[in-house]
């Protein structure tokens, strides 16, 4: 067999009982499969199926499994602390392989400049991640096609077609990037022996376009031990003295879901009271930390903050440019249409929001916005909904909405410069819109359908086979944080990760696939759901149903160590699990019963017990963890 992070295959001529079943549920636990194939029975260890044993043998088949193959893949899944693609990364062992730090070194960084300036910056992090790992601060190398050096080890991030170092090893033959070429943020890590002239190694991280090089460059930062929530959630460094990679390191990564992003919303007083007091408000300086999380989280969307009196491009300047030099997408949220928010209409806007009597000033008004963000990588939200993120009136009719979508992309053909097919557009079918579209109201097929949720982590409505074939194809709005009736939730998390794979993973089966995204309220403390939400974005087949606990323990691992991973995963997950039972916003006397079943009794121990083991665990983790675990 061969065994390594990703898979694992072992195969039996002659299947027979074995003494090894436990061994095998235990694998199966962590994403095996167990098959009988034509010539006998086959284990495979793939995060691309939890299909149960079958064959000729029944149960019989249950037991027949190699040692080793239980071994390896309980002790590859157990291992890791990253929850993005599989470990290459070497923690504290020999200087073996490919040394990255070793005996007081780093390997010196190389990025050509002229690459995007979103790569330049995310290097920077780079650079900065190894000194917060190791203590020493990369050099940073010169950047030219004729590089030539005098080191045993660089580091080369850069993206295929737009750097010359890059472009020069694939001419040489020295780098093959099939594997990305022309995909969507694909990203290729390996190991190029003799490079360059007087350089004996490079790990190169190669990006099929800018985001793809920023994945592959925040991929090396977490696997050396650097957390994407870092910043927001003073998680500490992974502190070590040896990095290395193994020499056939080679990693191939690209996301499932196309745009993958986050909602700031309901974000007053939390969210908008800590921008005010630490930033002087949602500005530039603010959304920087926001970008940089999006990008490490592999996320690529934003719709930013946005209740009033805040708008995200028009209260500060920077906002909008500041986002696209990071390489983040921005649009707007499901009732903001044509990049403009909410509380620009009381700024600028005249008369009504009511397209039957101030067509014309509406029209101007949107196409405001879309000149604004013309030169900018922008996913545009069309349609209507009433004032304030209300329905629209009664007497709405469908011909006017239809009306309405029409006009607003002939406003962004005219001011883009080409044919509105050609520009990234949603429209969100949310609460009555879905409504609207069930009635008969259809937008061009280019455009993304939007699904929801019903506010409360049930997605209403996917796509059906006919709707699959749509060019714009289809996404869901979803939701971690709510406000309107019958009650709000807010501030406290109570959706289970379980949930959001329940739910998410319908989404991924039937098609809904362009676009994720999530209202996480204020960003903390949903750092649990929003990372799980991303990271099943990027590749919903690394995570299946078995592997949830996996992913939570190595969720857990990577921010508090592996000694504590296990109590922290069960901590987290019990605590969603508990407040999923009813929200703490619809508690109420009577919700649990004191006379049946020792129903409150059993809850309040629950609670209990879940309060005495975090307060055990806060006693016994080192203390630098201690900010990041409260």
């Amino acid at each position: 067999g061969h065994v390594n992070n990703e898979f694992c295959i072992v195969t039996f001529e002659n299947p027979c009982r074995s003494g090894l079943a436990s061994g095998v549920n235990q694998a199966l636990e962590h994403g095996a499969v167990c098959r009988l194939g034509r010539t006998g029975f086959t284990g495979e260890m793939s995060p691309k199926s939890h299909e149960k044993p079958t064959g000729r043998h029944g149960g019989v088949i249950a037991c027949v499994v190699m040692a080793v193959l239980a071994a390896a893949v309980i002790a590859t899944r157990r291992g890791e602390a990253t929850t993005g693609a599989p470990v290459f990364v070497q923690r504290d062992g020999v200087e073996a392989g490919v040394v990255l730090a070793g005996s007081g070194d780093v390997a010196p960084l190389l990025v050509d400049e002229a690459d995007w300036p979103g790569v330049v910056r995310a290097a920077g992090d780079l650079q900065k991640d190894f000194q917060r790992v190791t203590g020493v601060l990369p050099e940073w190398l010169g950047k030219a096609d004729s590089f030539e050096g005098n080191v045993p080890v660089v580091i080369v991030a850069d993206t295929v077609g737009r750097s010359a170092l890059i472009d020069r090893l694939v001419r040489e033959g020295k780098l093959d990037v099939a594997a990305i070429a022309g995909r969507w943020e694909a990203f290729l890590i390996t190991v190029v022996e003799e490079p360059f002239s007087g350089v004996e190694r490079a790990l190169v991280i190669a990006g099929s376009d800018r985001r793809g090089t920023i994945y592959g460059i925040y991929e090396l930062s977490e696997q050396i031990g650097v957390s994407p929530w870092y910043w927001w959630a003073d998680v500490p460094p992974r502190r070590a003295g040896i990095l290395t990679v193994p020499a056939n390191t080679r990693v191939v990564e690209a996301p499932k879901v196309r745009y993958r992003g986050i909602f700031i919303n309901d974000e007053a007083p939390a969210f908008a009271n800590w921008a005010a007091e630490k930033f002087g408000g949602a500005n530039h300086e603010l959304y920087a930390h926001v970008f940089e999380l999006i990008l490490r989280l592999r996320g690529n969307y934003l719709w930013p903050a946005m209740w009033k009196p805040r708008a995200f491009f028009d209260d500060d300047p920077e906002n909008g440019r500041l986002a696209d030099a990071y390489g983040v997408v921005i649009g707007t949220s499901h009732h903001e249409p044509m990049l403009r928010a909410h509380a620009e209409w009381d700024r600028y806007g005249e008369g009504p929001w009511d397209y039957t009597t101030n067509a014309q000033r509406l029209r101007s008004f949107w196409r405001g916005g879309i000149e604004r963000a013309r030169d900018w990588e922008t996913l545009i939200t069309v349609g209507m909904r009433g004032d304030g993120d209300e329905a629209m009136s009664e007497e709405t009719n469908i011909a006017l909405l239809e009306r309405i979508v029409a006009d607003q992309r002939q406003i962004i053909a005219e001011v883009m410069g080409r044919p509105a097919e050609t520009i990234p557009q949603i429209w969100a079918l949310y609460k009555e819109v879905q409504g609207y579209y069930e009635r008969g109201m259809r937008v061009p097929e280019d455009v993304t359908l939007l699904w929801a949720d019903d506010n409360w982590g049930n997605i209403r409505r996917l796509p059906l086979p006919e709707e699959r074939r749509r060019s714009g194809g289809a996404g869901v709005y979803y939701h971690f944080d709510y406000v309107g009736g019958p009650r709000n939730y807010k501030w406290i998390n109570v959706t289970p990760i379980a949930k959001v794979w329940e739910q998410m993973n319908l989404a991924w089966h039937y098609g809904a696939d362009r676009m994720w995204i999530v209202n996480v309220g204020d960003i903390k403390p949903m750092e649990v759901p929003l990372e799980f939400f991303l990271s099943l974005a990027w590749n919903p087949d690394r995570w299946p149903y078995a592997r949830l606990g996996a992913y939570s323990e190595a969720w857990a691992a990577r921010q508090f160590g592996r000694e504590h991973a296990a109590e922290v995963a069960a901590l987290t997950n019990g605590y969603s699990k508990l407040n999923r039972h009813r929200t703490p916003e619809l508690l109420a006397p009577d919700t649990y019963s004191l006379v049946n079943y020792r129903e409150s009794e059993r809850i309040l121990e629950a609670w209990r017990d879940l309060a005495a083991r975090a307060e055990a665990l806060d006693a016994a983790i080192a203390p630098e963890y201690r900010p990041a675990l409260y």
